[in-house]
């Protein structure tokens, strides 16, 4: 027997568990003290206290319950408790060696003791066999932070994740290697070095198609938009066949066969592909479902995939084989309609365009019923009518032989009134400015287009990521009503321009602020400059430039975009100041400059007739001109004098983009004209006989522009877009003749920079030298031209849509020319251009550009204009 006073020498090893996930180990060691304890007749205890051992960094309550070996449970010893507890803690993996003791019995209760040794935590990672760039990538994913316990789950974990990583880039051979160090410098506590050997990439070398006959292997390929072949280009490979052949053709006058053998050479020795050809599955499986779309498409209903594998040939390069059923091809018949009292049958089927005999298109029914983003649908009739609960589902009725009838049956249920339309996320802008864009209104009729055209007004306002606008549209059936909330994302609007280059032989320094979200209503409030007050708007831009003593320019301008507050009014004002001097000192009697001080009033409004994309600017121009000794630089008469420029300007555009960073649809059309007044036809002065100090002294002309920009989406993001300029400046009087002012300078970057001292619109023209498609340009007198055209034809491509760093790649061709008036115009004398280049979006700096481009045709006068150029653009110089 066991006394109370505790004669205990010896200890019950119950259970004692070493690091073996799928086998436990039981050892019982019956001491002289603990005769009674037995397997075959196991004893009933309640516990009585349990000791937690070799435990530092977890919680022993936590441990415990875990093991559920609480004070005051019954258990049998030895039984399954015991067991149960053991396996309860091994599987929650942080430990590497468990066992459990009795220390001592006292009548029923037993005190247990629970022997653990933790496994070791994370201390650091490392990598080693990859770049620093792929190590950052990996980090982010496989989540690993310090302290984590070291597990064979962590471990097989890691190693998926960074095969995965990989096999996602191609690289399906990659090897992972982890090895454990421990940290001298904290006890339990280990490093781990993931050793990556990434081996050479698996590409895709054959896509093999089997049971196709109306689609040809190429046009399935095509259909499958990331699985692609591997590129060929082997242009010597086959040569020497392919010429004996060829001979052997030409001889015996097989002139089909000669084109075929040729063809088939260049099949297969000339794949040059622009996509990687690397495999992942997921990818390749929707790109299956496209397979099947682009049958469906065709008529072909019943497509399917029969078959499909996929298998290595080497370490570097796998096969594809897909047997398609293609099926029998269908078209539609009869097309009835079910349920429509609001429209007519007939005024719906013209809505949705499909007619007796034209091809099965199930692709082509759905977009027509439901939503075409490049026209009119049946879904947008009823719904920009407040019939937000309609719904039209097509059943096919029939199917004989090759014809199918289709019934459509609609439910248009009542119409809806917008109850609370809400905006979320504007947590800088304030709701007033974004409430003013909304065109749905509490109480209005629901309408479709009404949302849509709200989300493109909110991304042209630039205070928002365009990408991520989300209108979330609640309905309520019961009610008859529906809830709208706009969320919204704000995005930097300011940006700034800071920059230093070299040119016209010396360095040039630009600082400009642009507040596209200014409020000048919280200008005085304490709490509102962070770093300046915001969220009304309003547009606040100053801009200064200089190099050396010679130039000095600055600009400052404020625009209200609803003057007033009830309607889309803007009313902007600007002065700039600028001079330009030889360096001479004022004291000095040859000193030369030129000053410009000028003030623009302007006042734009949005239309509603033709429609309401349709804007109307209105603006006075005051400028005044001051020269002193600058004949050899501007060639009016002596050089010295004051000329004065007052102008009226108004500008009639219509804009329909989708949104202003990367926009895929829409246009923008603008006619403008400037005038001056026309002071010669009122004065009896004989111009042939005056100076031309006196004779510009009110400078007069006008000045029409014409531009138009088209924006396609081709395909996903990729956007084709024609653009066209045009230009002319003309004359009231033909002996005072067209002024000097004004005119178009037309090559290179459109920056104007330093050089518009005499109020000359630059115009880029990438190929070429700046300005250098002017006439007469470096050649007697610079006056630059009366008349320019420029013809653009652009295809763009976005690398990220980011709203932090929009990136997008072109690919143009450019033509155009400037003349010095119109008897020389002629629109097909044009210089053209051709190239590649990159635009950058960052809020803080906006549009960054820079394009190479290759001009066609000679400059005269000017070898260096044509050829090979870089250009550098900021802010759309160069559209």
């Amino acid at each position: 027997m066991i006394n109370n006073t505790g004669k205990i020498v010896s200890t019950l090893i119950l259970v004692t568990v070493l690091a073996l996930p799928a086998l436990l180990v039981a050892q019982i060691s019956i001491g002289s003290d603990l005769s009674k304890i037995s397997y075959e007749r196991p004893s009933e205890y309640i516990i009585g206290g349990v000791e937690i051992s070799g435990v530092e960094y977890l919680d022993k309550n936590v441990i415990i319950m875990l093991s559920e070996l609480d004070v005051g449970t019954r258990i049998k010893v030895p039984g399954d408790e015991i067991t149960n507890a053991i396996r309860k803690l091994w599987e929650q993996g942080l430990f590497d060696n468990i066992s459990i003791t009795a220390t001592k019995i006292q009548g029923n209760k037993i005190f247990l003791k629970l022997n653990l040794r933790e496994r070791p935590r994370l201390s650091k990672f490392s990598f080693t066999g990859i770049r620093k760039s792929e190590a950052d990538d990996i980090r982010e994913k496989i989540n690993l932070t310090r302290g984590d316990v070291v597990t064979d789950h962590l471990m097989i974990k890691t190693k998926r994740i960074i095969k995965g990583f990989y096999a996602e880039k191609g690289y399906m051979n990659a090897d992972v290697n982890i090895k454990e160090k421990p940290d001298k410098t904290h006890p339990n506590f280990e490093d781990l070095i993931i050793d990556i050997s990434k081996n050479r990439k698996v590409k895709i070398k054959h896509i093999l198609i089997e049971g196709n006959s109306h689609l040809s292997d190429d046009a399935v390929r095509s259909a499958m938009k990331e699985t692609k072949e591997k590129g060929v280009f082997n242009p010597l490979d086959s040569l020497g066949p392919l010429t004996i052949n060829l001979v052997g053709d030409a001889v015996t006058l097989k002139f089909g066969k000669f084109r075929d053998d040729l063809v088939k050479y260049f099949k297969d020795n000339y794949k040059i592909k622009f996509k990687g050809s690397k495999y992942i599955e997921k990818n390749y499986k929707d790109d299956l479902n496209l397979v099947i779309a682009k049958y469906n498409k065709k008529g072909y209903r019943d497509a399917h995939i029969v078959s499909d594998s996929v298998y290595r040939i080497d370490d570097q390069n796998l096969i594809i084989a897909i047997n398609i059923g293609e099926g029998n091809k269908y078209y539609f018949r009869n097309i009835s309609w079910v349920g429509n009292t609001v429209y007519s049958s007939m005024f719906l089927s013209t809505i949705l365009g499909i007619y007796k005999g034209d091809v099965y298109n199930k692709e082509l029914l759905e977009t027509n019923l439901q939503f075409n983003p490049a026209g009119f649908d049946v879904s947008s009739l009823y719904m920009d009518n407040g019939y937000l609960f309609f719904n039209a589902t097509p059943v096919e009725v029939n199917v004989e032989n090759d014809s199918i009838d289709l019934e459509i049956r609609v439910y248009e249920g009542k119409q809806a009134r917008i109850k609370n339309v809400t905006i979320k996320g504007n947590d800088k802008t304030n709701d007033h400015v974004v409430i003013r864009e909304i065109r749905t209104r509490p109480g209005q009729l629901f309408s479709r287009s009404d949302v849509i055209r709200t989300t493109r007004e909110l991304a042209n306002l630039r205070y928002f990521n365009a990408e991520t606008i989300n209108p979330n549209i609640v309905p309520n059936p019961g009610e008859g009503t529906v809830d709208i909330e706009y969320q919204v994302e704000e995005t930097s609007a300011d940006q700034i321009e800071l920059s230093g280059g070299w040119g016209y032989g010396r360095i040039i320094g630009t600082l400009g602020l642009s507040f596209n979200n200014f409020s000048l209503n919280n200008i005085f409030k304490k709490g509102a400059w962070k770093p300046v007050p915001s969220g009304d708007g309003q547009k606040l831009a100053l801009r200064f430039q200089t190099y050396g003593k010679d130039y000095l320019s600055w600009s400052v301008s404020f625009t209200e975009p609803w003057l007033g507050g009830r309607k889309p009014n803007a009313l902007t004002v600007s002065y700039y100041h600028s001079i330009y001097t030889n360096g001479l000192p004022k004291s000095d009697t040859n000193r030369s400059k030129f000053v410009i001080d000028g003030v623009t009033i302007g006042l734009g409004k949005r239309l509603t007739w033709p429609d309401d994309y349709f804007t109307l600017y209105q603006g006075i121009n005051f400028q005044l001109y001051q020269l002193q000794n600058y004949a050899t630089i501007f060639p009016i008469g002596s050089g010295t004098g004051n000329y004065n420029n007052i102008s009226y300007e108004i500008i009639l555009g219509r804009n329909s983009v989708d949104q202003p960073i990367y926009p895929r649809k829409g246009s923008e059309i603008s006619l403008g004209l400037e005038l001056t007044p026309p002071y010669s036809l009122f004065s009896d002065k004989d111009y042939s006989q005056i100076g031309d100090t006196e004779k510009y002294q009110w400078i007069e002309y006008h000045k029409w522009k014409f531009k138009a920009y088209w924006y396609f989406e081709l395909f996903d993001k990729l956007v084709l877009t024609p653009r066209f300029r045009f230009g002319f400046l003309g004359h009231y009087n033909s002996e005072l003749g067209t002024t000097p002012f004004e005119r178009f300078y037309l090559g290179g970057d459109g920056l104007s920079g330093t050089t518009n001292y005499d109020g000359r619109e630059v115009v880029g023209m990438r190929g070429y030298e700046n300005e250098s498609v002017t006439p007469l340009y470096y050649k007697d007198r610079n006056i630059g031209g009366t008349i320019f055209a420029r013809y653009t034809l652009e295809l763009r491509y976005p690398i990220t849509l980011n709203p932090s760093s929009t990136i997008f790649v072109l690919a143009f061709a450019e033509a155009g020319n400037s003349w010095l008036g119109a008897t020389g115009f002629d629109p097909f004398d044009l210089k053209r251009g051709a190239g590649f280049g990159l635009r950058v979006f960052l809020p803080m700096f906006g549009m960054l550009g820079l394009d190479w481009a290759y001009g066609f045709d000679p400059i005269p006068g000017i070898p260096s204009a044509a050829g090979s150029h870089f250009h550098f653009s900021l802010n759309q110089s160069l559209d």
